[in-house]
């Protein structure tokens, strides 16, 4: 059902935003638990194994989907006939490339010296039909906002596979745990999907709706390879320019960086798009729905990358080892990127539900090609240049989303810096703050906890005494279900 007020609106967005929050929070928690497990249990070959497939599950997932996922979210009102053309479309792709990866599967063993890869790969490359089976009904849960409904079902997916993986590994199972891990993921998943999903497919097929979604998704699935491989291309140049252990370092904080500013982009992307579509027609409105998720994406996105930032040094000791302290600085400068990153995710959403995949897709070619120029042009200067500007180009690259914001919905730059910058000062001096108050402390394990108390302290209590409408609301809405529950 369709909301049909500003207040029941308002009401699936905070509602959307909280589980989108605690999905992506637990997922985050969920991964950094099983992976230290199955961490301890396996070695970097098991890893590797596994680990050089994922190029191609990730064209090949990205060739099955072909963005009707987004292309379902951006309808008004999808229908049964328009979820079943798209189901049967996906299992469709997904058995062709199965077919043609399962042949391919002995070349893809030659190729990387490591027989054992043509049994493991055929293995692994069941997860595209197996994962085509649920992209509808993903899609039928995002597009009508089931946000609670997600979180479980990442949960439940989440604890089984981990729970197959640690076990498969402790009975001597090796590299073949993590490929059933990722395979019973995504069927317990789809199980979760279907459970709560009412819609089901029918053998009554209409690729009609296919072929009218086919221009805008095949941009989406354009932009989707170009990201694909630029997330290779980009751990290639940097294995071919630098010793490996710096590229370790790199590694391991951009996948630090990475799970922090995912969750809050995730809880952000999760509810985004199907509440901007929902006033698509409405433009004053959906200026001011847009307006108020750019606060609340501030409010969390800069006192939490900051603070990872600034508790970066403690926290790799206390849980990965001194012999990572190589990545710190790098951890440091890639928070700073990661505060602006879910307000990509923002422009996207804004930019897809307006129709525009076009849009979406020349920007991202653009941002990947100027980013690998500046590797290039930089790279006689070590990895922490490139990644300081590269950081420096992540925050001016979203003036390009803001102009293309401008021209399609009338979203002003002046509104966008006063929605936004308040928040990041304050994080900024918060943080400075806490770092000075701190210095005297030499325990890693107290530094880190004082350092996350004051700064969580100091930053609600500045948006508490400054009337900060965002968090007023947060801490309402919180009360209001915990009161009605």
């Amino acid at each position: 059902m369709q909301p049909t007020t500003m207040e029941s609106l308002k009401e699936r967005t905070a509602r959307g935003l909280m589980w989108g929050v605690v999905n992506n929070g637990s997922t985050q928690v969920l991964n950094l638990l099983i992976g230290i497990c199955l961490g301890r249990l396996l070695t970097p070959a098991d890893y590797g194994i596994v680990g050089v497939l994922t190029i191609f599950t990730a064209l090949a997932g990205a060739l099955q989907s072909s963005g009707f996922t987004q292309g379902l979210i951006n309808m008004r009102q999808p229908t049964s006939n328009d979820y079943n053309a798209v189901f049967w479309f996906n299992v469709s792709m997904s058995l062709v490339l199965y077919a043609l990866l399962f042949a391919c599967a002995p070349l893809i063993a030659l190729f990387f010296h490591q027989p054992c890869l043509t049994a493991v790969s055929r293995l692994v490359f069941l997860t595209l039909p197996l994962s085509a089976v649920g992209i509808a009904s993903g899609g039928y849960m995002l597009k009508n906002m089931m946000n609670r409904q997600i979180a479980i079902a990442g949960v439940v997916a989440l604890t089984a596979s981990g729970a197959v993986g640690i076990t498969l590994a402790l009975t001597g199972h090796s590299y073949w745990s993590l490929a059933w891990q990722q395979l019973v993921y995504i069927g317990v998943l789809n199980a979760c999907r279907f459970y709560y999903v009412s819609w089901r497919p029918s053998l009554s097929i209409d690729m009609s709706p296919v072929r009218r979604m086919m221009s805008f998704c095949m941009r989406l699935l354009l932009t989707n390879i170009i990201n694909i491989l630029n997330q290779n291309v980009l751990t290639f140049v940097f294995g071919r320019l630098f010793p490996i252990s710096a590229v370790g370092n790199y590694s391991q904080a951009n996948k630090w960086n990475a799970m922090a500013h995912s969750t809050i982009s995730g809880a952000v992307g999760q509810i985004a798009q199907p509440v901007l579509v929902s006033v698509a027609d409405q433009q004053e409105r959906e200026v001011r729905v847009f307006r108020k998720l750019m606060r609340f994406t501030a409010f969390l996105s800069f006192p939490a990358m900051l603070g990872l930032a600034l508790v970066a040094r403690e926290l790799i000791v206390l849980t990965i080892g001194p012999q990572w302290l190589g990545c710190v600085p790098l951890l440091q400068t890639l928070c700073v990127a990661g505060a602006f990153m879910p307000f990509y995710t923002l422009y996207q959403n804004l930019t897809i539900s307006a129709g525009r995949s076009d849009i979406y897709l020349w920007l991202n070619v653009a941002q990947v090609a100027l980013g690998l120029a500046i590797i290039l042009l930089l790279h006689s200067h070590g990895i922490g240049t490139i990644v300081a500007a590269y950081t420096a180009f992540t925050m001016v690259w979203l003036l390009a989303w803001q102009i293309a914001a401008r021209r399609l919905v009338d979203v002003r730059l002046a509104a966008v810096l006063a929605d936004t910058v308040p928040f990041m000062l304050t994080a900024v001096a918060v943080m400075a703050a806490t770092y000075y108050a701190t210095l005297a402390i030499t325990s890693a394990a107290l530094l880190l906890s004082v350092r996350i108390l004051m700064a969580a302290a100091l930053y609600a209590a500045v948006m508490h005494l400054s009337g900060a409408t965002v968090m007023k609301e947060s801490v309402d809405f919180l009360l209001h279900r915990n009161h009605n529950s």
